[in-house]
């Protein structure tokens, strides 16, 4: 049925949606998102649902509120279900009661979902809460940018300037010399602590604590603009106490991950965690193979094998995925030494109910050797499943030893086709502080998308990590040294290294 869900997509951070939000986006046919809301959060749509951004921001409408309100009219009346995502909370100085009485008049029915509102969590993330029993009892919500066809203002300032409650002005970054002038002149110590943030709850917050006197010029000179929240008392004071967001080691930092998309998203939230901006940019993806039989085949011999060794996830999840096609599962490894290079790939053994016999300590083709000898691979029979297209080192070094080796292709991995236009944008902004490889095929198909003379000129202001040695090798092969690469050579150590790198910086 159709139907308008008018969604607080929360203030920024896409972790705070509610509950209720993530279900409407996605069952949403359409959905319908303005310049606050974070784009994170299409990533919950349906993959055939329509997508239209509405936004506004700083008197630049892709839309007027007129015609918003016509689309999502239009929209429900074609029998589709549409997810309205509106930064913030939709009630709270999101105009949502307006468009809730469109649709109204229209006919159309309606559900609203309230979200995380800016004024609350903003200064929530940079340690100030908007009430405290000893600064306040009361919190006044204004907007700091009225309706300019308002024939009267609806602020009283002299009602504001007196008021002990905290107050939380939004949209009121051009107008604060006025509003800092107006309660002063109204009755309002200057002394009064005030603060401003902005990008609230974001990996770009920043925020800035003063007096209300002295806070319009600082703000100035440092360059606060929009979007940014302006927050007026006693609880101002708290910040440095309180504060722990803007703690984290990499806020700020723009950090791109190259991996497979569906490989990602460990690395993406161990960094998101950390406090980086985090720009997914896959350049590989992970497919099946055209020809299946090798596999197949190779699984149906798994009886004639002494030795398993799976050198990735993906080889492990495509080997699965062939074992149910053929009517066998994790039975059939009875008897069977499987060895898992990485803790990431011994996990997904763990997952299929796989205890590895070995895990090398270091992850490269002599450890991996060393330990298989002491194991007692020479003279058996392993098989490799692994990528189509892959370093041989291991099995070359494994016959050295005297195993017999069958390497079986099991997936292989192809150029991801993504738009580089963002990530060359924000190379030429300097918004990019960190590149992350973590296999060679990351950094070859890297710079199929981007050419290595844009990396060059932004090479002063971008570190560039590795994995390990094979893939700081093939960075070296286009003229680039990596300036991280973690002793051990997993994502865990790689996201760390990133952050002890930047932080320092």
């Amino acid at each position: 049925m159709s139907k308008v869900y008018l969604i607080g997509a929360g203030p920024g951070d896409p972790k705070l949606i509610t509950v209720r939000g993530l279900e409407c986006i996605r069952e949403a046919d359409v959905v319908v998102y303005d310049y606050l809301a974070n784009p994170e959060l299409l990533k919950h749509a349906r993959a055939d649902a329509e997508r239209l951004y509405v936004g506004k921001k700083g008197g630049d409408h892709t839309l007027s509120q007129d015609k918003i309100n016509e689309l999502i009219i239009l929209k429900a009346r074609e029998g589709k279900s549409v997810a309205r995502l509106k930064g913030g909370d939709p009630y709270i100085f999101g105009r949502g009661g307006e468009e809730a009485e469109e649709l109204v008049a229209a006919g159309v029915p309606f559900e609203i979902v309230p979200g995380v509102t800016s004024g609350a969590a903003g200064p929530a993330y940079a340690g100030i809460p908007v009430t405290h029993r000893d600064h306040t009892t009361s919190v006044a919500f204004i907007t700091g940018h009225e309706d300019p066809t308002k024939e009267a203002s609806g602020h009283n300032w002299e009602v504001y300037a007196k008021s002990t409650s905290t107050l939380v002005f939004y949209m009121g970054v051009k107008n604060l010399p006025m509003i800092a002038e107006n309660l002063i002149n109204n009755g309002r110590d200057p002394e009064t602590p005030a603060a401003i943030i902005r990008w609230g709850t974001t990996c770009r917050q920043r925020s800035l604590v003063s007096t209300l006197a002295k806070l319009p010029a600082e703000a100035e000179r440092l360059g606060y603009t929009a979007p940014s929240i302006i927050v007026v008392g006693g609880v101002c004071s708290l910040a440095s106490k309180l504060g722990w967001f803007e703690k984290r080691p990499l806020l700020g930092k723009g950090v791109v991950v190259t991996r497979a998309r569906e490989q990602a998203s460990d690395m993406v939230r161990l960094l998101s965690d950390l406090g980086a901006c985090v720009y997914e940019f896959p350049t590989i993806q992970v497919v099946p193979l055209d020809d299946e039989s090798p596999l197949e085949q190779a699984v149906l011999a798994l009886a004639d094998y002494d030795w398993l060794i799976f050198t990735s996830v993906n080889g492990v999840k495509y080997f699965w995925a062939k074992l149910g096609e053929v009517g066998l599962d994790t039975r059939i490894l009875g008897g069977m030494s499987v060895a898992a290079i990485g803790p990431a790939t011994a996990e997904a053994l763990r997952e299929r109910g796989v205890r590895a016999d070995f895990i090398p300590p270091k992850y490269v083709a002599e450890e991996v050797v060393a330990g298989l000898l002491e194991k007692g691979v020479a003279g058996k029979r392993v098989m490799i499943p692994r990528a189509l297209e892959a370093r041989e080192v291991l099995p070359e070094k494994l016959r050295e030893a005297g195993a017999a080796v069958d390497v079986v292709p099991a997936y292989e991995t192809t150029l991801a086709h993504e738009d580089p236009a963002p990530i060359l944008e924000a190379l030429r902004e300097g918004t990019i502080h960190c590149v992350t490889f973590t296999s060679s095929s990351t950094v070859r198909n890297f710079f199929q998308l981007v050419p290595p003379a844009e990396l060059e000129r932004a090479r002063d202001n971008v570190r560039l990590a590795c994995i390990g040695p094979i893939t700081s090798k093939t960075l070296a092969s286009y003229g680039f040294t990596p300036d991280i690469e973690p002793e051990d050579y997993t994502v865990p150590a790689l996201s760390q290294a990133v952050a002890n790198a930047l932080s320092n910086a």
